[in-house]
């Protein structure tokens, strides 16, 4: 994905205000945002 494409609609399980939710992308439209993300955790590379 380039960085001048939009990001297709999706909503993942985060840690977010000292608890873990679903958070939907569509909530934060119209916001600044990053996204960070760390595919292969805890696997042996």
């Amino acid at each position: 994905m380039l960085v001048t494409k939009k990001a297709p609609a999706f909503s993942a399980m985060a840690f977010h205000q000292g608890k873990i939710r679903r958070v939907n992308l569509e909530d934060y439209k119209g916001k600044w945002l990053v996204l960070c993300f760390y595919p292969g955790d805890f696997t042996f590379v």
